[in-house]
C-alpha cells in the first residue's frame, strides 16, 4: 500500500483512540459507578498516549517529524516509550475493573507493574543482543506487542465483561451489550492486531508478521487495527452514557421520593389540621361544659344566695351576714376556678413576665400532678420575643412534656431555653424509654400527631425542628428560631401594619 493511504490509516487509528480518551475524560466523576471512575482514568490515559503514538508513526512514515533526519534515534526511543506507556495504561484500566474491592484495586496496581518490569529487563536484553540499528527498534516494538499489548487488551476485554455483567445487575443491559462489545473489540486488537507484527528478528515476529498478514488477507493489519479501534472506541463512549441515564434515573428516583414525601406531608397536613378542628371542637366543650358545671353553678347559687339574704336582712341580721360570708368565699373558689381555666387556655406569665417564666410555671403545674423531675434552664439574656414566637415555643413545650408524661416513662426531664445572638433554642430533653423515629416515620397507620404538630408549628415561625431519640435512652427534641427570620418576618408584620 502506497504512503499516503497507510498514513491516513494512522490518522483515523490514533482519532479514534484519541477521541475516546477525550470522551472518557469528559464522564471520570460522573457515575456512581466508583470501580468503574477509578478504571476510567488508566483508560482515557490509554486512549491519549496511543492517539498519540499513531499519529508519531503516521509523521515518521511521511518522514515530517521535526528532527527526524539528525536524531532519528531520539524519535525511535519517544515511539516505543509511548507505545508501551499506553498499553501500561490499558493494563491498569483492565485490572481496576477486573478488582472488586478498593483494597483490591491497590493490588491490581502491581500487575502493569510487574509488567512494566518484565518489558523493561526485555528491552535491556534486546539492547544488549542487537546493535542500535533498525533491527533493534524492530525487535523492541515487536517485544513491546508480545510483553504489553496482548496481555493488556486481554485484561481489558476481561474487565469489560466483568463490567458488562455490572451493568446487568444495575439494569442497565443495553449498556452491558456495548461493554461487551468493546470488550470483543479489544480482544481482536490484542490477540489478532498485535500478533502481526513488523518483521524483526525476534521470533515468531521473523515468521508471523504484517507481511504474512497482507499475503493471507489482502489488506494491511493497521487497516484492521484501525477498524477494531475505531469499533472499540465508538462502544466505550456508548457505555460512558451509562452514567447520564443513571443520573436521571436517580433524579427520577429523588423527585419521586420528594412528591412522595410531600403527599404524605400534606396528607398529614390535612389529618393534623382535621384533627386541630376536632380539638377546638372539643376544648370548646369542655370550657362551656366546666363553665355551666362550676362557674355557671356558682353564679346560680350566689344570685339565689343574694335573694335569700335579702328577705333575711329585714328579718335575721345576723344570719343573713352568714348567708354573705358564705357567698363570699363561694365567690372566691368561682374566682378560682374562673383563673384555673384561664390559665389553662393561655397562661398570663406568658404576656406578663415572658417565655422563660411560663415554662417555669407550666413545670411546677405539671409536678404536681405526675411524679416527674422537670428542670428548667435559662441561658443567655433573657430578650423579649415577637407573640407568636413566645407562643409557639410554649405550645412546643407543653406538647413535648405531655409526650413524656404519657409515653417515655421517665423520670427526669430537663427543658432547656437558649437565648444566643444569633436567636433562640428550645431543648426538652427525657430519660425515658425513647424510640426508633424511622420506624415511626415509616408506620402510617399510627402517624404521631403531637409530634407532627410541633414540627408544623415551628415552621409557622421558621424555626427548624429537630427530634433524636435512642431506644432505652431517651428522647431530645430541639426547636432553633434563627434571630435574622424572627426579626424581619415581624419587623415586616410590624412596618405593614404602622402602613
Amino acid at each position: 500500500m502506497d504512503i499516503p493511504n497507510i498514513a491516513l490509516i494512522f490518522f483515523f487509528y490514533g482519532l479514534a483512540f484519541f477521541s475516546m480518551g477525550l470522551a472518557v475524560t469528559l464522564e471520570v466523576g460522573r457515575g456512581s459507578d466508583e470501580r468503574l471512575q477509578y478504571a476510567l482514568r488508566p483508560l482515557a490515559l490509554f486512549g491519549f498516549i496511543h492517539g498519540t503514538h499513531e499519529w508519531v508513526e503516521m509523521f515518521q512514515i511521511l518522514g515530517i517529524l521535526p528532527g527526524q533526519s539528525t536524531a532519528p534515534l531520539a524519535w525511535q526511543s519517544i515511539r516505543i516509550a509511548l507505545l508501551a506507556f499506553s498499553f501500561l495504561s490499558l493494563a491498569a484500566f483492565g485490572s481496576a475493573l477486573l478488582a472488586p474491592t478498593r483494597r483490591f484495586r491497590r493490588v491490581a496496581l502491581l500487575v502493569p507493574l510487574l509488567l512494566a518490569a518484565i518489558w523493561g529487563f526485555g528491552v535491556l536484553a534486546l539492547r544488549g543482543n542487537y546493535p542500535v540499528s533498525s533491527e533493534l527498534w524492530d525487535a523492541a516494538d515487536v517485544w513491546t506487542r508480545y510483553v504489553l499489548a496482548i496481555p493488556s487488551a486481554i485484561l481489558a476485554s476481561a474487565g469489560l465483561i466483568a463490567q458488562q455483567r455490572e451493568f446487568r445487575r444495575a439494569g442497565l443491559a443495553r449498556f452491558g451489550r456495548d461493554s461487551l462489545w468493546a470488550a470483543v473489540a479489544f480482544a481482536w486488537y490484542g490477540v489478532v492486531g498485535q500478533v502481526f507484527t513488523r518483521a524483526s528478528p525476534l521470533p515468531p515476529s521473523n515468521v508471523i508478521n504484517q507481511a504474512l498478514f497482507f499475503e493471507l488477507f489482502g489488506f494491511p493489519v493497521q487497516l484492521l487495527r484501525a477498524a477494531v479501534a475505531i469499533a472499540g472506541a465508538f462502544f466505550v463512549i456508548r457505555f460512558l452514557r451509562s452514567s447520564e441515564v443513571e443520573t436521571k434515573r436517580q433524579i427520577a428516583e429523588l423527585q419521586r421520593e420528594r412528591l412522595q414525601e410531600a403527599e404524605r406531608r400534606e396528607a398529614l397536613r390535612g389529618e393534623l389540621f382535621g384533627r386541630v378542628v376536632v380539638a377546638q371542637e372539643s376544648e370548646r366543650q369542655r370550657i362551656g361544659r366546666e363553665l355551666h358545671d362550676e362557674t355557671g353553678q356558682a353564679l346560680t347559687a350566689i344570685g339565689l344566695g343574694l335573694r335569700a339574704t335579702g328577705s333575711m336582712l329585714r328579718e335575721n341580721v345576723d344570719k343573713a351576714a352568714g348567708n354573705l360570708n358564705q357567698l363570699e368565699r363561694l365567690v372566691a373558689h368561682s374566682l378560682n376556678e374562673l383563673q384555673r381555666l384561664i390559665s389553662d387556655l393561655r397562661p398570663s406569665h406568658l404576656d406578663d413576665l415572658g417565655l422563660a417564666s411560663a415554662l417555669r410555671w407550666y413545670a411546677g403545674e405539671v409536678e404536681t400532678r405526675v411524679p416527674l423531675n422537670i428542670n428548667v434552664k435559662i441561658e443567655g439574656e433573657d430578650k423579649d420575643l415577637p407573640a407568636p414566637v413566645k407562643t409557639g415555643l410554649f405550645r412546643i413545650a407543653q406538647e413535648a412534656l405531655t409526650n413524656v408524661v404519657k409515653h417515655a416513662n421517665a423520670d427526669n426531664v430537663e427543658v432547656s431555653l437558649i437565648f444566643e445572638t444569633d436567636g433562640v433554642q428550645l431543648d426538652v430533653i427525657d430519660d425515658g424509654c425513647g424510640f426508633n423515629p424511622q420506624m415511626l416515620s415509616m408506620d402510617l397507620s399510627r402517624p404521631s400527631w403531637g409530634l407532627a404538630g410541633m414540627e408544623e408549628r415551628a415552621a409557622l415561625f421558621k424555626g427548624r425542628f429537630q427530634l433524636e431519640s435512642v431506644e432505652g435512652e431517651g428522647t431530645r427534641i430541639r426547636v432553633i428560631v434563627p434571630h435574622q427570620d424572627i426579626s424581619e418576618e415581624y419587623d415586616d408584620d410590624s412596618s405593614n401594619a404602622g402602613r
